[in-house]
């Protein structure tokens, strides 16, 4: 049995090429709610596929349900605000800010969940929530020549809170319900979700790109089914404070490809964030 490890490592990988596609959505201003939408109903359909002919079974409908209502709305919620962010601040800064939602999902997994860690992964903790709190810093620097700020905090914010219910509500259905059933409920009330924003805002949107958005939310839904199951599939042998900051630290593979692709500039603090990063990644693994 592969242990929870290597899994986080897998949907850090895939998670963060998907967490990406958010940059060049907002790039070719797209519908954030279209892409979305065309996103969760790639993973929808994926997911169901693997519960019917896997043959799983639902013997908890009633917590499943509540936990896929649950981590759908937030999770929609989470991905419509981050794109919309990513439209008023530059990648390097939104990646980090919205990743802060770790500090909550930490808080309850002590709390709530009663999880304990070695000293080192502890270590391995702090140091990733020091990699937060460098490039926020950098955010209120940087942050002071950019247009529309509040409305690009605001996003994050809300990017924030929806991120830390999400990952709090996959740690639950890990351990209680159908992986594949979960995500397919999931992700088909987020579908729903975003197809009625995007019938309420997102029309409105000028000079919106539509078939750009449903290839990009198509290659997104395919990067995300694989590194959402192998995320839920690591939270049910492993501790989620641990696996939710390995996940969490997906946002330095878009800073790296918004580098390489947008020619964003690298900062030194950038630069600090992602060796930090490296070195939380191999504290963790104790």
């Amino acid at each position: 049995m592969v242990s929870w490890y290597p899994l986080s490592v897998v949907a850090l990988l895939l998670l963060g090429t998907q967490r990406f596609l958010y940059k060049v959505a907002a790039e070719k201003r797209c519908s954030s709610a279209l892409t979305t939408t065309v996103f969760m109903a790639t993973v929808t359909l994926l997911s169901a596929a693997v519960f019917f002919f896997a043959g799983e079974s639902t013997p908890h409908l009633a917590p499943l349900l509540l936990l896929a209502l649950l981590n759908s709305c937030s999770f929609a919620g989470a991905t419509i605000a981050h794109i919309e962010a990513l439209k008023h601040l530059p990648a390097g800064i939104t990646f980090p800010l919205t990743r802060l939602s770790l500090v909550l999902v930490i808080l309850v997994s002590i709390v709530v969940l009663g999880e304990r860690l070695a000293p080192l992964q502890w270590l391995g903790v702090l140091v990733g929530l020091t990699v937060f709190a460098i490039l926020a810093r950098e955010a209120n620097r940087v942050s002071r020549s950019q247009p529309n700020l509040r409305a690009g905090f605001c996003f994050v914010a809300l990017c924030i809170l929806c991120g830390a219910v999400a990952s709090i509500s996959s740690k639950l259905a890990a351990e209680s319900v159908s992986k594949a059933g979960f995500m397919a409920l999931s992700y088909l009330f987020g579908s729903f979700f975003s197809l009625g924003i995007e019938f309420k805002w997102g029309r409105k949107t000028p000079g919106r790109r539509v078939k750009p958005a449903i290839l990009i939310g198509a290659v997104m839904g395919v990067l995300n089914f694989f590194g959402f199951y192998a995320f839920l599939t690591a939270l049910a042998r492993g501790p989620l404070a641990a696996i939710a900051l390995i996940t969490g630290i997906h946002f330095v593979i878009g800073i790296v490809l918004s580098v390489v692709i947008y020619h964003e500039k690298i900062t030194l603090q950038r630069s600090l964030g992602i060796g930090l990063t490296l070195v939380a990644l191999f504290l963790l693994k104790q």
